[in-house]
């Protein structure tokens, strides 16, 4: 997993918080909720397992089932970008390997792009 439950948490923690932020990403932030608790949890827990760890989504909600939990969001280009970014910045900032950080931004940009809807 990446460096531990901890060093997840404080990914999307950090994720998140530049979604906020960012004016850039002004789209991507509204198509969330005003309080991002839930999101940050969700995320949270998804990720936990997906690196390797405890499967706390799957425990929680059963198969993630991703692409069906986002249709109702409209998902373009845009989005997926912005999604992009953020955790990119999070990754660049919490100094994440730069080889799993290589890895993993393929695997979120590829699933990130089969999130788009429109």
């Amino acid at each position: 997993m990446l460096g531990g439950e901890a060093a997840v948490r404080a990914l999307v923690d950090r994720f998140y918080d530049l979604m906020d932020l960012r004016s850039d990403c002004r789209t991507l932030r509204a198509l969330h909720p005003t309080a991002l608790d839930g999101s940050r949890d969700k995320l949270y827990w998804f990720l936990c397992g997906w690196l390797g760890g405890p499967d706390l989504y799957q425990q929680r909600f059963g198969h993630p089932r991703l692409r069906a939990r986002h249709l109702p969001f409209s998902i373009g280009i845009a989005e997926r970008d912005q999604w992009m970014a953020c955790m990119l910045q999070a990754m660049d900032e919490l100094e994440v390997d730069p080889v799993l950080a290589e890895r993993l931004a393929n695997s979120f940009f590829q699933t990130a792009d089969f999130m788009r809807n429109r």
